[in-house]
């Protein structure tokens, strides 16, 4: 709270700094929710359409089959006839039944007859076996996971093979099993996982390289990521091939880059290894793909880059946070801001998902940093990030908290916040009943009074005062309110000590 300031409009170091510590808990439990939303998925990669459903892992309606058909099928996998084959292809088929996956499992020596189809040198016969561990892999059922246990080392080893489709499906079939297992996970590790995806990575497949950014990205969001994954990774030195692929995204194919975007925001979101990830260059790497998006989106379509554009936002949002980022690592160019508007513009229709994404990137450039606050001003961004005032409650939030980094730099910033009519759609904002959001508002508003007097003088002559007196019964919000009726109804020559001749904003080329 900053109440006790009521009569005084000297800037207190103890009050901003009161507010700085407000924002860093309001900022660490955003950050706290952003980690903790995990895109864990099982992916299925069939190629018949009728089995696809038209959709790639769509759920099949397929009735179970009896213990005895299962054993059925089983036994006939095992004939040495073309027989097998057709077995093999209709137990393919049953395994997309959970009841049918189960009972398979449980069958004494189900596995490890399909090891031995996987591990032959008939490749027809290999490929329709890996499919029916795909299919297992692919199962909600954690017992069925732990049963294909036996499997992994091999499908380690056929990653160096020379077929893409076989490889690919190897890599999804371990990305689901790790998902679904910790002692998948645990077993993989010491098996070799991290240097075989790490060999993996020099291949020239698209394919491939999504799959492998598949499995990278469930393995980065396990629990014991941060500990027992993570450290490997790094040692393996996957992150720079992973930033390289993410920054090529827009030449050869957005897939692998957009799995690979997730991995680096994955190990960003681990808080073990961030300084390794600075030295790569990653920061300055990151924003220079924002503004080629930026421009990809501007010339052209953008169907499909909010994939990629999200968690680029988000992990670069992420490393900037991060208290062991120096000066010499920041990035001062103001068309990072101009990128960011851009997106913001582009996708604020069809994926407002991206909107809270830049603004959170935004909070993150202007928290700490003039230049961008500066930027924000003299390029003219400011109507544009005023209209989104309106839009929800988190970025309305955002915005305000936007406004409260640049304010916070001091009388300059409040003067041509002032001056660029900030005082109008305040208002509006103080007429809304969410807490949240009108909180925001009075840190801005008080900010605004206490470096820029004439600011209160302004707010007042518009009905200012009304719209605070509504808020004086909410027990949240009546403090600060009482402290914003004080300040305006103050002479501006009382409260302006030191702060009228405002300085020039700092320039920048």
């Amino acid at each position: 709270m900053w109440g006790w300031r009521r009569c005084r409009a000297r800037a207190s170091g103890r009050g901003l700094e009161e507010l700085r510590a407000r924002r860093r808990e309001r900022e660490a439990a955003l950050r706290k929710a952003r980690r903790q939303e995990q895109l864990v998925s099982k992916r299925l990669l069939r190629e018949d359409p009728v089995a696809e459903g038209g959709q790639d892992g769509a759920e099949i309606v397929l009735d179970p089959l009896t213990e005895e058909e299962v054993s059925e099928l089983l036994r006939g996998v095992q004939r040495s006839s073309e027989d097998r084959r057709r077995s093999l292809s209709r137990l393919r088929w049953a395994l997309q039944n959970k009841e049918t996956q189960q009972k398979f499992v449980r069958l004494d020596g189900s596995i490890r007859v399909l090891i031995g189809l996987f591990t032959s040198s008939l490749a027809n016969m290999q490929m329709e076996a890996a499919r029916c561990l795909h299919e297992l892999s692919h199962s909600s059922d954690p017992a069925v996971a732990e049963a294909c246990l036996p499997v992994t080392s091999y499908l380690l080893t056929y990653l160096s093979g020379h077929s893409v489709e076989f490889t690919e499906l190897c890599l999804y079939t371990l990305g689901n099993l790790v998902v679904e297992s910790e002692a998948v996970r645990k077993q993989l590790l010491p098996q070799g996982i991290i240097p075989a995806l790490a060999s993996c990575i020099q291949s020239p497949h698209e394919a491939v390289l999504e799959g492998l950014g598949y499995v990278l990205s469930q393995l980065l969001q396990a629990k014991e990521a941060p500990t027992e994954i993570v450290p490997l990774v790094l040692d393996s030195g996957l992150p720079q091939h992973m930033l390289r692929l993410v920054c090529s995204g827009l030449k050869s194919g957005t897939g692998a880059a957009v799995e690979f975007a997730w991995c680096l925001h994955y190990i960003v979101c681990s808080h073990t290894v961030n300084a390794a990830l600075l030295s790569l260059g990653t920061i300055p790497a990151l924003a220079s793909l924002l503004l080629s998006l930026a421009s990809e989106i501007s010339q052209s379509t953008s169907e499909g880059l909010e994939l990629l554009v999200c968690p680029v936002l988000r992990c670069l949002s992420n490393l900037l946070a991060e208290e062991t980022v120096v000066c010499e690592v920041q990035i001062q160019d103001e068309r990072l801001l101009v990128a960011l508007f851009i997106i913001l513009q582009c996708f604020f229709q069809e994926h407002p998902f991206i909107v809270q994404e830049c603004l959170w990137l935004l909070n993150n450039l202007t928290a700490d940093e003039p230049f961008f606050c500066s930027a924000v001003l003299t390029l003219d961004l400011l109507p544009a990030l005023l209209q989104l005032l309106p839009c929800s409650q988190t970025v309305s939030v955002l915005v305000l908290t936007v406004l409260c980094n640049i304010a916070e730099k001091g009388p300059a910033y409040c003067q041509e916040l002032h001056r660029q009519a900030v005082i109008p759609p305040l208002l509006g904002t103080l007429m809304l009943t969410d807490s949240e959001v009108v909180g925001q508002c009075l840190e801005l508003l008080h900010l605004l009074f206490l470096h820029w007097p004439e600011a209160a003088v302004d707010f007042v002559s518009q009905g200012g005062h009304r719209a605070l007196e509504q808020h004086q019964s909410t027990p949240e919000l009546q403090e600060r309110v009482r402290a914003l009726l004080d300040m305006a109804s103050q002479p501006v020559g009382a409260s302006a000590a030191g702060t009228t001749q405002a300085a020039a904003l700092p320039a920048f080329s």
